[in-house]
């Protein structure tokens, strides 16, 4: 490996390029190379594309053809089946490859046998395959995983969310925001709003790292939880009075009957005076003592999504051979690398 990290981007949307901009931010990190499918992408320089200079890089349309990187930040899909050909593309080059798929978070009881593909493939090159982001990845589960070492016991744990969706893009369609409610009822029977992915793997990862076996992971249907009086807009939709302005979806870990982990988000274009509860919270119930942290506010979802992408591709380098999660990482090679800035 050189002295600064050489990363291929795979996927240039919003949270994509965000990244991008991020990382070529950065003094211990160069770009060597970028892939989308959109035609009005590919063949741009990538410099230009990230809002920069020129940096005589064009985007491609396929990743096989990428330059040999130290790792590749992949920005493509929630869905892990439809990823893996282009994570195992990628491990037969030899690169680590990190990836904000939800699905690849923690998709040991998700997807087994997809799991076993990847570690295996990923241990016979020498590399890593790591799913992060904001969750999961963080929130949800390596945070209060952390936090939980302050009391000898958890007894159960609940997460409450509020995520601001005006920063993203394509992704906004599974949550049925801007549709009417017969709209958006029609959409989740066709299997196209399907709200929140990821919520069964930071339900997963959860319970893998407090040690306590679940008989069962509940994740419930989304369902409108808010109607917009007047006009709202984000970065890329417009939401029209009348249509769905906020959605509420959670799931709960289940053991002998009872929710031992609780895990609920509001995800929408917010406003002041909404009728839901501002920012996040995380209540770890302990035999000593019981744990909470409150953030007014909440964290930033797409802004945190970006920082901890960023922050964790270098860390995935070093990382052992195979499948790996946040929890298999260091706190400190997790943590933020703004001194790295240029």
């Amino acid at each position: 490996m050189t002295d600064t990290t050489r990363i291929a981007l795979v996927g240039l949307g919003a949270t994509g390029l965000a990244i991008g901009r991020a990382l070529a931010g950065r003094r211990d990190c160069t770009l060597v190379g970028a892939a989308d499918i959109s035609p009005e992408r590919v063949g741009r320089d990538l410099g230009e594309l990230l809002g920069g200079t020129p940096s005589g890089t064009a985007v491609v349309a396929d990743p096989d053809v990428l330059p040999l990187a130290d790792v590749a930040m992949v920005a493509t899909t929630s869905m892990l089946d439809a990823v893996e050909p282009v994570l195992s593309a990628l491990v037969r080059r030899g690169v680590n490859v990190v990836s904000i798929c939800e699905e690849l978070g923690h998709p040991f009881l998700s997807h087994p046998e997809v799991s076993g593909r990847l570690d295996k493939l990923a241990v016979e090159h020498g590399v890593a395959v790591l799913g992060t982001g904001c969750n999961p990845g963080m929130i949800m589960d390596t945070l209060p995983l952390l936090l939980s070492s302050l009391t000898q016991r958890v007894r159960r744990v609940r997460i409450r969310r509020t995520a601001d969706m005006s920063r993203y893009g394509a992704i906004l369609t599974k949550f049925g925001l801007g549709l009417t409610e017969e709209r958006f009822a029609a959409e989740q029977g066709a299997g196209r709003v399907i709200g929140h992915v990821g919520f069964e793997q930071s339900v997963a990862a959860l319970a893998a790292g407090l040690g306590r076996d679940l008989d069962e992971i509940v994740v419930d249907a989304p369902r409108p939880a808010l109607l917009a009086a007047e006009p709202r807009s984000g970065e890329h939709i417009r939401i029209e009075p009348g249509t769905v302005a906020a959605v509420l979806h959670g799931a709960r870990g289940l053991s002998g009957g009872e929710a031992v982990i609780e895990l609920g988000i509001h995800f929408g274009l917010f406003q002041p005076g909404d009728p839901m509860e501002d920012g996040d919270a995380c209540v770890i119930e302990g035999d000593e003592q019981t744990l909470e942290v409150r953030v007014p506010g909440g964290y930033e979802s797409f802004l945190s999504t970006v920082a901890v992408a960023s922050n964790a591709v270098v860390a995935a380098v070093g990382a052992a051979p195979g499948l790996r999660t946040m929890a298999d990482l260091p706190v400190a090679a997790l943590a933020s690398k703004g001194a790295w800035r240029r």
